[in-house]
């Protein structure tokens, strides 16, 4: 690899961002930084962090076999949880006696693919996901590669101590109380918890069906957002998914408004290094800029308690209730002691909870009407290995006093490094906001990450400079995707032009499209949408008109093309050219070109 030691010097390419910028410049390719990915896993030696790697082989052989360039996770390695399904890889949930091969991917794992990931393996979980602290596996307790004593945090152990080492620039966890949160506090990362419903869960070993979520983990706010587009989306095959589309990423609003806690409601257990940096980081919200304004933190405080204390533990002790009546020894004896408290639970007790629980939300609504987001601290302090495997059960419970909430409230939220204590523990914050608010979040996030100035993970790599966000349509014009001959410097742009209208951005749809040169003077191409990962990424250019412009600009429009919304790669949403599926025929397939730019450049040639 003759670029690994330029590579290693300068950390050019451990974020996402990076390595797919590397990878289209050609100053590496994507095998290259899958062959890294086994490389730094053998040389780090912790076999705790994976339950099972996929055949390096076969691994290289798919990195070799990507084509396009444009795929916005063009060759980035990913790890999966492993209660995530990836098709060919054991699923065991940290439980051998539960474990089965799935025949195909979970739909987030076939989205990422679809992108241009490269799965390497499952990482190691709290069994069932069921615990905040990482050591309930028979699998062994990953080491925390920021401070070896701490525990590595969980459920998602693995998929955080995976990317704090090094190992992957991308991980899947997931989230249902703080899972994803909890172990990208301990492990410096940060910690991306969509909103519910937003990525799939068909594939997902549930622990509890109606607040699970998948989650991600990356060095960076923008990697995790990156991750996060290309998964999102409504699908059939999961009941609980829902069609949020994602807004554009923003800069960071003039005026903020933060919620924190009333004087004296925080609970540290005696922390007083977490106590002094939740402090500090609320002045650096304050220092950019944001206005923080108290609420009551009680009512969440009561939310929390109906997690583990109300009828929700039936929903964990419903996944494994065969098992545990079969093989009660195969089931981890914290995690039994946990579930088969929701075998006690009436129907009673589980309206009385629910009406309960809509009785807070309406509380956390009123909150949210006062600001835009809050801030809490990811977790109260920290415990060591060794006082967790002693008290078990309290420690783990205490971990959660600011996450076990989130998902009955249908907040999103994103977990942040915030500092790295005197004694060397990492701290974070996380924030919170109400469900399809998650780029509000990111937008505002990435700044505040940026500023702490922080080393990324345990290796404390410099931080990249900051993206800078493209321009965005006015809020009284409307973006249109152009893909063929009106792309700027072609036969018909003029077309826009003379309508006013202005260019945004290059961009690229989601992969589920195919291209076709269809029969037309001057020649056309026509976009057909098909199934979710199924297609093609296909390059285009985002324009921004007044709505007078719009409609006089649709209304030229021939068939067999119209106007319909196009999925772009990133999670956004456009108004753009869609062809007619009965127009088609005969036409040409040149998806494979990645876009008519080219296409037409290799006629050209011709």
């Amino acid at each position: 690899m003759p670029c690994r030691a330029r590579d290693e010097a300068n950390h050019v390419t451990e974020t996402v961002a990076a390595i797919v910028a590397a990878h289209r410049a050609g100053t590496m390719i994507p095998a290259q930084t899958v062959a890294r990915s086994y490389q730094r896993i053998r040389e780090h030696n912790d076999p705790a962090i994976f339950i099972s790697l996929r055949d390096e082989k076969d691994a290289l052989a798919e990195a070799e076999r990507l084509a396009d360039p444009a795929l916005p996770l063009y060759g980035v390695p990913v790890a999966v949880k492993d209660n995530i399904d990836v098709a060919g890889l054991p699923t065991t949930a940290a439980c051998p006696a539960f474990s089965y091969v799935p025949a195909q991917d979970a739909t987030a794992v076939a989205r990422l693919r679809a992108a241009g990931a490269i799965i390497i393996g499952k990482t190691n979980l709290d069994q069932f996901a069921t615990g905040l602290v990482g050591v309930r596996s028979p699998y062994g307790i990953p080491r925390n590669p920021v401070r070896g004593d701490l525990v590595p945090g969980g459920s998602s152990s693995g998929s955080a101590v995976a990317v704090s080492a090094g190992l992957v620039p991308l991980a899947l966890g997931t989230d249902t109380a703080g899972s994803g949160r909890v172990p990208a506090m301990l492990n410096n990362i940060v910690g991306l918890k969509p909103s519910l419903g937003l990525i799939s869960n068909a594939g997902l070993v549930p622990a509890c069906r109606t607040l699970d979520c998948i989650s991600v983990f990356s060095l960076t706010v923008d990697d995790a957002l990156a991750a996060l587009a290309v998964m999102a989306g409504p699908d059939d095959a999961d009941p609980f998914s829902r069609d949020r589309p994602l807004a554009p990423l923003t800069t960071f609003p003039a005026k903020l408004k933060l919620g924190i806690p009333k004087s004296g409601q925080l609970i540290f257990f005696g922390d007083r290094k977490a106590e002094k940096a939740y402090g500090e980081a609320c002045k650096r919200w304050q220092s950019l800029g944001a206005e923080l304004i108290e609420f009551d933190l009680e009512p969440f405080y009561e939310t929390a308690r109906l997690l583990y204390e109300g009828p929700w533990v039936a929903e964990r002790y419903l996944v494994i209730r065969d098992l545990l009546a079969s093989s009660p020894e195969a089931v981890h004896p914290v995690t039994r002691e946990i579930t088969i408290g929701g075998a006690r639970p009436t129907a009673a007790d589980t309206f009385s909870a629910l009406y309960r629980l809509q009785a807070l939300r309406r509380v956390a609504e009123r909150t949210f009407a006062q600001c835009d987001a809050i801030v809490l601290p990811t977790a109260p302090t920290v415990y060591s290995t060794a006082d967790v495997l002693a008290n078990p059960i309290e420690l783990n419970s205490r971990l959660g006093t600011y996450t076990n909430f989130v998902n009955l409230l249908d907040l999103c939220g994103l977990a942040l490094p915030a500092a790295m204590r005197p004694d060397g523990a990492p701290f974070g914050i996380t924030l919170l906001a109400p469900a399809g608010r998650d780029t509000e979040l990111a937008g505002i996030g990435r700044v505040f990450h940026a500023d702490t100035g922080l080393g990324l993970g345990a290796k404390a790599l410099p931080q990249p400079p900051l993206a800078v966000l493209a321009a965005q349509a006015g809020p009284h014009e409307i973006t249109i995707a152009v893909v063929g001959a009106h792309l700027s410097g072609m036969a018909l742009n003029h077309e826009l032009t003379t309508l006013n209208a202005r260019l945004l951005e290059p961009a690229v749809t989601a992969p589920d499209y195919k291209l076709y040169a269809l029969d037309t003077t001057p020649p056309k191409p026509g976009m057909l949408r098909i199934e979710a990962g199924a297609g093609h990424a296909i390059r285009l250019e985002l324009w921004a008109m007044s709505p007078a412009a719009f409609g006089k600009f649709v209304a030229a429009i021939p068939p067999p093309l119209s106007i319909g919304t196009i999925r772009l790669a990133d999670g956004r949403q456009a108004k753009g050219f869609i062809v007619e599926p009965a127009a088609i025929h005969g036409a040409k397939d040149i998806s494979g070109y990645g876009g008519w730019r080219a296409f037409m450049a290799e006629r050209v040639k011709a």
